[in-house]
């Protein structure tokens, strides 16, 4: 099967989880990027179930509206019993960096919300070490240079997201992104705690002291399910 053709099998497979284990009336949590956006598809035939659905990026916002789903402010929101989302990589642990779409900080509001995160993916995103994607960090702009040099003293190389036009890519809350390669996370939660503390960063990209609870990988054999 192509990458594509297992981005779909996930995403029916996390349509038929949600159907299984939330309950009528519910919010359901969304998160972004093309196997976020399958995964709409895949669900907006039962959006009737749902009290609506808190979505993690502007562009999501838009895919469930076009859908007929009611989109809510978090803010309104009290329980979300699962947030179904994609990752650039995961290890074994359920560990992940994420935010190759942009959405990184409000992927992790929501995800702090959820009750259950159900990653999404295809096979070749299941990794040993974290760090061969470049991870993300959303950074206040007047502090892109004074960050890019803390994380560079903390091994990685950073680098400005640009956009298709050749400007600086901002994220929907206006903020610039450092994309920092060369990093082997053999302790993805201690990195995640260090970057945090680097004054001017919003949210850095590793979702590691809250991973994913279950995962649903697309392999060659099938739909793969994996609780942590």
């Amino acid at each position: 099967m192509t990458q594509d053709e297992l981005k779909a099998l996930v995403a029916r497979a996390a349509a038929d989880y949600v159907l299984e284990h939330v309950q009528p009336g519910a919010v359901l949590g969304v998160g972004t990027g093309s196997t976020a956006n399958l995964f709409i598809d895949a669900i907006a035939a039962e959006r009737g179930r749902f009290a609506g659905a808190v979505s993690s990026s502007e562009a999501s916002t838009r895919r469930l509206q076009s859908h007929g789903f009611e989109v809510l402010d978090l803010n309104d929101v009290d329980v979300i019993p699962v947030y179904v989302d994609g990752a650039d990589e995961i290890n074994a642990k359920g560990h992940m960096i994420k935010g190759g779409g942009g959405a990184l900080t409000r992927e992790k509001i929501v995800a702090s919300v959820a009750t259950t995160f159900v990653c999404i993916a295809d096979g070749s995103k299941l990794v040993p070490v974290l760090g061969a994607f470049p991870l993300p960090v959303e950074v206040i702009p007047m502090g892109r240079a004074a960050v890019a040099r803390a994380l560079a003293a903390l091994g990685g190389q950073p680098r400005l997201r640009m956009n298709k036009e050749g400007g600086i890519a901002l994220t929907d809350n206006g903020n610039v992104i450092l994309d920092v390669a060369g990093l082997q996370l053999q302790d993805p939660v201690a990195f995640e705690q260090a970057v945090n503390q680097i004054p001017g960063v919003v949210t850095v990209g590793l979702f590691a002291g809250r991973g994913a609870d279950v995962l649903l990988l697309g392999t060659e054999n099938g739909v793969e399910q994996t609780r942590f």
